[in-house]
């Protein structure tokens, strides 16, 4: 299953007060693996860049002015992620940004499959600090060139603490079952799911004299 892991940056927090995107970055998943395949672009905001989203990506007005427009990137943007779905860390701000823009130019709403990763946090550790820097601590993520807020690092974190949420780093294998539906659920809806085959006799009895005959100390006796 390909999915996509999304994060922007705006020039300030709500779209009610004329915000806009100022960049847009994405890497894509393949059965939680990370492909070469990513989408990146800087944007001309056609506004100013309020001093505390400054602060917080260091895109100055100088520098977006020279970007292209969203208009410019858009059908390149919805071709990367048409048909995949978007794992966001605090889905609700990044698709208002997203959405508006497309409002802007007259196209629809985005319409994916969407998780949020805060939700999922929210969920597993309630009432626990849930930024993507308190995540990666928690799990051990080195995030130690995140000295400001970029979208293509902002990715990269959020794919690593995506597959910690999903507890899908290392997979349970339950032999006695024909297959193995292993899925996050919420509300009823599936969020994730992964499919394990019951191997064959043959290769179980295979798979055990291997470990028999490649295991320095032999349990099976």
């Amino acid at each position: 299953m390909k999915e996509i892991i999304l994060d922007t940056e705006t020039t300030g927090l709500s779209v009610k007060d004329g915000h806009r995107l100022v960049e847009i970055g994405c890497i894509e998943l393949e059965n939680l693996i990370p492909t070469k395949n990513k989408f990146h672009c800087y944007l001309n905001p056609e506004r100013k860049v309020s001093e505390k989203a400054l602060e917080v990506h260091g895109y100055t007005d100088e520098f977006l002015s020279s970007k292209k427009k969203f208009k410019e990137i858009v059908q390149e943007f919805l071709d990367f992620i048409n048909g995949k779905r978007l794992i966001i860390h605090n889905a609700e701000f990044d698709l208002s940004h997203l959405n508006n823009e497309l409002k802007i130019i007259g196209k629809e709403t985005l319409k994916n499959e969407i998780v949020d990763t805060l939700q999922l946090a929210r969920d597993k550790y309630p009432g626990s600090s849930l930024s993507l820097d308190a995540l990666c601590k928690r799990y051990r993520i080195d995030n130690s060139k995140r000295v400001q807020h970029t979208a293509l690092i902002d990715c990269d974190l959020l794919s690593k603490v995506y597959v910690n949420l999903i507890d899908q780093k290392e997979p349970t294998l339950n032999f006695n079952s024909e297959t193995i539906d292993n899925k996050y659920q919420k509300d009823n809806k599936v969020l994730y799911f992964k499919k394990i085959i019951k191997p064959s006799d043959k290769e179980k009895l295979n798979h055990s004299q291997y470990l028999k005959t490649n295991l320095k100390k032999n349990f099976f006796n």
